[in-house]
């Protein structure tokens, strides 16, 4: 018979086996769908002849449904089983991207297609995410989950890195339709790797069912009227505004202000990746060194002042600028988010957490098109490095939400994983 220290053991090797493949599982399908986002707009320009405004419309369309669907999500993922969400919104998702090719050799692809594809697709994501978030804190220990997220944090930036150059050579090698494909495996993966988990402990019970309506006002309510997490949600609202107007204009800004080439341009843009990659690496160190709360201050307000020296990029050596610039405002951002998606998982109550995680990411993901909107609406009034300034400077006084609520002063955030020992 097993003894005691035996069975915590099993449960260990359990819990890092079964953290091993949802990384492995997840930062598949990011590599897909990172491919994707380069393959998809290629289709609607090479073999349908799209409009710009049409593939303005098919880039926005993925996100649509989180406006719709973002706070009723949540209170659906608390009723059910995250990992049977998961499970069913690969295969939506892996249907959609076969049926794409599948079309297309039968002539019968169009426009309509594209955007229903990216729609459905979209509408898939916001029920994963959603129960992704409240999965996690069912496989690890709540002290773990700082250094957890951090490694799916660098997982997913690494894959943000290598999916447009792996999406190019897949275009130019068996054409962009076909290469719709590789994201449809990724989903199948994925779900092969949450099959293979195995259950570790029980499942939180699920709230009793109420008016759907009911369940979601208790989601807006504990992101509103909690201080903490109306703070790090504000803040998390105010980055996405800021970076959703920054790259809106930094194709544009180097391209035609900076005057730099196609090839030049792929590598300059995937500098922030590599920060990225970097910033998920090192936000549990930092945690711990500093606590929480004193590292997510440190982190946004010495890092995101480098965002400003993006805009001062020119040719030749000045490109160094833009280098230095997103690398080390990416890592940052990289960074907070972990800390913040940590405290989230960690600080709220389990029975709410679907619908804290939704609400949060209606909120956050909802400032995404304005803020694309503003960075495309004052490059056209005042350039493209004229806006460079200001949406690096947004995202600067982003941090201001965390100095107005109750972080200052305060070592760890409540409930932080790190504090944890």
């Amino acid at each position: 018979m097993p003894t005691a220290t035996q069975s915590v053991k099993g449960r260990g090797r359990d819990s890092r086996r079964n953290f091993r493949l949802l990384l492995v599982g997840e930062t598949t399908s990011k590599l897909g769908t990172s491919v994707t986002s380069v393959l998809l707009p290629l289709v609607a320009v090479t073999t349908l002849q799209a409009s710009p405004f049409v593939l303005g419309v098919l880039t926005a369309a993925p996100w649509l449904p989180w406006l719709v669907l973002g706070l009723p999500a949540g209170a659906w993922v608390d009723r059910l089983p995250p990992r049977r969400v998961m499970l069913v919104c690969n295969a939506v998702s892996a249907a959609v991207f076969v049926s794409v090719p599948a079309s297309w050799w039968l002539g019968f692809l169009t426009i309509g297609h594209l955007l229903a594809a990216a729609l459905i697709s979209g509408t898939a994501s916001v029920f994963f995410s959603t129960a992704y978030s409240a999965y996690l804190p069912q496989l690890v220990r709540k002290a773990d989950l700082m250094d957890r997220n951090a490694q799916l944090q660098a997982g997913d930036q690494a894959a943000r890195v290598a999916g447009p150059g792996l999406g190019g050579l897949i275009a130019q090698s068996v054409g962009s339709v076909p290469g719709l494909l590789l994201d449809a495996a990724s989903f199948v993966v994925s779900s092969f790797c949450l099959l293979a988990i195995r259950p570790d402990g029980p499942r939180p019970a699920p709230p009793p069912r109420r008016r759907l309506s009911r369940e979601i006002s208790d989601g807006l309510r504990f992101v509103v009227g909690d201080p903490w997490v109306r703070a790090v949600t504000a803040f998390g609202a105010a980055v996405n505004l800021a970076m959703a107007g920054f790259q809106a204009v930094q194709i544009v800004f180097l391209v035609r202000t900076v005057g730099v080439d196609s090839d030049t341009l792929g590598w300059l843009v995937s500098c922030g990746g590599l920060g990225g990659v970097l910033g998920g690496l090192v936000a549990g160190r930092l945690a711990r060194r500093l606590g929480t709360a004193r590292a997510l201050l440190a982190i946004q307000f010495a890092a995101s002042p480098f965002g400003l020296l993006a805009a001062l990029a020119g040719p030749g050596p000045r490109l160094a600028f833009f280098v230095l610039g997103t690398t080390v405002m990416l890592a940052g951002l990289v960074a907070c988010n972990v800390i913040t998606v940590s405290f989230r998982q960690a600080y709220c109550p389990p029975a709410l957490l679907g619908r804290v995680t939704a609400t949060t990411l209606f909120l956050n993901y909802s400032t995404i098109p304005l803020g694309a909107l503003l960075g495309g609406s004052l490059a056209s009034l005042f350039g493209a490095r004229s806006t460079m300034w200001a949406v690096t400077a947004a995202l600067v006084a982003a941090g201001g939400f965390l100095l107005v609520g109750p972080l200052r002063g305060l070592r760890d955030l409540p409930g932080a994983p790190a504090a944890e020992g």
